[in-house]
């Protein structure tokens, strides 16, 4: 809608923007202002004039609370989303799957999933997309390796801060371990990345991404009571799906 700016408004029109501002609604005060300068705004029924306000300022705090949740995200894909190439033959997806848990329910219901297959099959790209559905639908999410998550508890741990970076993980719905597998497992950093796994568990949703079959996690760890304590957490299959990927290189047909 174009603003009439030939249009003078009222004391009384001019107060009534002034006060949807001080209500911090400002799109519902920028759309009312451009309906009073609108001659032709009687045209719309008053339906749908308060429909185009809140719908407005809806979708501006919307936008605003998902580049916030983008750039906490830290993606590496930012702009994944499920295109057609999940279809492909040559992919050997199951698709059925795949859409399913794009819904995101699975992180409402605090479920986990665990993506394994061949290196570049995609698993990351796919979970980037699934993470920018979630944060579309209000959900915080979390994307890093498996070898920075290990390092920051690691500082947060020599800086005395590992309980606040701990809760700031706990309070994720979603958070994604990328290359899980690609890094040293020491005492020390079973027991951070149980920490990190038990305080989430049941809660909120965490997803491991791995070019490693799950049956050779075990020996990953340094230690076998916490190779038992972490996997028990992360691959029953009665709190965690399962989705294997491996089909073409995608890195070649780019």
């Amino acid at each position: 809608m174009r603003i009439q700016s030939e249009i003078t408004l009222t004391p009384e029109e001019q107060a009534l923007i002034s006060r949807l501002k001080s209500f911090r609604v400002p799109e519902m005060a920028r759309i009312l202002e451009e309906q009073l300068r609108d001659p032709n705004a009687d045209l719309n029924t008053f339906k749908e004039r308060m429909s185009a306000m809140i719908n407005s300022e809806w979708q501006s705090r919307a936008d605003k609370r998902f580049n916030r949740l983008m750039k906490e995200a830290h993606l590496r894909y930012p702009a994944a989303d499920l295109d057609e190439t999940i279809y492909r033959p040559e992919r050997q997806l199951d698709t059925q799957i795949i859409e399913r848990l794009s819904t995101c329910h699975w992180i409402e219901e605090g479920k986990n999933l665990i993506v394994t297959g061949s290196s570049a099959s995609g698993k990351t790209y796919l979970i980037n997309a699934f993470c920018v559905t979630a944060m579309k639908q209000s959900k915080s999410v979390r994307y890093i390796k498996a070898n920075t998550l290990m390092s920051e508890m690691e500082q947060a741990r020599i800086k005395a801060t590992n309980l606040d970076y701990l809760n700031k993980l706990t309070k994720l719905d979603l958070l994604v371990i990328d290359d899980f597998g690609l890094m040293d497992l020491d005492l020390d950093k079973c027991r951070d990345l149980f920490e990190v796994l038990d305080t989430r568990d049941g809660r909120k949703s965490t997803v491991v991404i791995s070019q490693f079959p799950v049956s050779s996690w075990f020996d990953m760890f340094a230690d076998n009571t916490y190779a038992d304590a972490c996997l028990t957490r992360i691959t029953d299959k009665h709190h965690t799906y399962r989705l294997e990927m491996n089909g073409i290189n995608m890195r070649e047909t780019e």
